[in-house]
């Protein structure tokens, strides 16, 4: 019904223009004044130029259409990953004058310092959160340079307040909004996870608009997260690490395992690489971003980025102690695992100079040859010793688990978050989840001829 509307209105428009021109034209004879006739002939271009920009202007919404309603005519209901819809982007230079009115601000172009160093935006989903201040001022705060890191706000859903809220910040943000906010097709047995389906379209709308301005890097920031001091200098130590390991494929600010109790809080430089992908507050490149939204799914864009298909068996780095914490209790998600865990997760309160790390030790050769090797070399302990503190020796050691449900009940008694994603446990690299607890080093490990993640075990 919405698509005939539109096709009646831009017929109505063409129809219009080619009256007009068509009685410029038979108004333009010699029977006319000297005076009317230079008066029309003032007129003609513009009505030809106007011609022109109709045409152009129905066939972009006309493409529009049927890309919009003929695809979303067949929603799968099984697990086959759709292309993602970008026509808005690709039309929004054809249409200048609608593009303004929804995007009134321009993304900055500038893709790298003078010293080529590469410019990294910080893009910030958006909704209808007001405390999205929150987090802007928290970043806005600890952000080293408005030019290296400008902070772009991808805003759906088009609520006014928090828009308003986003625009107290001036310049200090980019604001850009997500112009298809028709209603989605849902499977009628997803019906009540529309609003994964809304965060999907909107990830791949924001981030194509955002690539294609030509940055090598893009960190993503829910409007949920706060940041810690040296949050800006986490990415800019470990960037280089995503163009130099083909085994990595992201870099988080977070440790999904990061509660005060299970970390080593004297030790806010110590990072790992992880198979589990963390997400709230991650860097990808464009490289990555090219190979991902050719197949960007409708929903649940984050159990899809987990599948082997994706991941394909590349890593992740994410730190000891956390760089982002988030304060979103209530969202689509419903506050899942937010009193449980997420509201304990420790936020980090130092500044580490990363930049003036060597970051060596995390390239997978390096990595693989001493962090799993020692892990293996470490002794065996039971649960029960550690917690009662009977361990003789100092220094780390290892318990073991060989089942998926030995180690949910290991994890639950540790206090770690129990659920795997795609066979992953979350924190995971090579099945090893490293915590800290009583006040040494514990890697809760798979036995030592273990064979790889198995799907089942999610």
């Amino acid at each position: 019904m919405r698509s005939r509307k539109v096709l009646l209105v831009i017929a109505f428009l063409i129809t219009w223009t080619y009256i007009t021109y068509y009685i410029l034209l038979r108004s333009s004879n010699p029977e006319l004044s000297k005076s009317q006739f230079k008066s029309l002939a003032r007129f003609l271009p513009h009505a030809q130029n106007e011609n022109i920009k109709s045409e152009k202007l129905a066939r972009n919404l006309i493409e529009f259409l049927k890309v919009r309603y003929l695809e979303d005519q067949d929603v799968p209901t099984t697990g086959t990953t759709p292309k993602i819809s970008i026509i808005a982007a690709e039309i929004s230079d054809e249409v200048a004058d609608v593009a303004e009115k929804v995007t009134p601000a321009r993304i900055p172009t500038q893709t790298h310092l003078a010293n080529g160093e590469p410019v990294i935006p910080i893009l910030v989903f958006a909704c209808n959160r007001v405390s999205v201040k929150d987090c802007l001022e928290n970043l806005v705060r600890y952000r080293p340079s408005l030019k290296q890191f400008p902070i772009i706000v991808s805003q759906d859903c088009g609520d006014e307040a928090t828009k308003s809220v986003i625009q107290q910040f001036g310049k200090q943000v980019t604001l850009i909004e997500q112009p298809d906010q028709s209603d989605i097709k849902v499977p009628p047995n997803e019906k009540k996870f529309k609003g994964y389906y809304k965060i999907s379209r909107h990830y791949g709308w924001a981030l194509n608009t955002t690539f294609r301005v030509g940055f090598d890097f893009v960190v993503i920031v829910e409007d949920d997260l706060n940041v810690a001091p040296d949050f800006f200098e986490y990415f800019l130590g470990t960037h280089k690490l995503l163009k130099k390991d083909p085994s990595l494929w992201c870099i988080s600010a977070w440790n999904d395992n990061g509660k005060a109790n299970v970390v080593d809080t004297s030790q806010p430089e110590l990072l790992y690489r992880t198979d589990f992908f963390p997400g709230l507050g991650w860097m990808l490149t464009k490289d990555l971003w090219a190979e991902l939204s050719v197949k960007w799914p409708k929903s649940f864009w984050d159990d899809w980025i987990r599948h082997p298909a994706q991941r394909k068996e590349r890593a992740c780095i994410r730190p000891e102690i956390s760089r982002t914490r988030t304060f979103g209790k209530i969202g689509v998600s419903n506050g899942m695992f937010f009193d449980k865990y997420l509201k304990y997760i420790k936020l980090s309160t130092d500044f580490v100079e990363f930049t003036k790390i060597n970051m060596s030790y995390l390239l997978k050769e390096n990595y693989d040859s001493t962090f799993l090797r020692r892990v293996y070399i470490y002794p065996l302990v039971t649960y029960d010793e550690l917690r009662r503190n009977l361990i003789a020796i100092k220094g780390p050691v290892r318990i073991q688990y060989n089942t998926r449900d030995q180690y949910k009940r290991l994890t639950r008694m540790l206090g770690l978050m129990d659920d795997l994603k795609s066979g992953v446990p979350r924190t995971g690299y090579h099945g090893i989840v490293s915590f800290f607890y009583n006040g040494r080093r514990v890697h809760l490990a798979p036995n030592a001829n273990w064979k790889g993640y198995e799907l089942s075990w999610s």
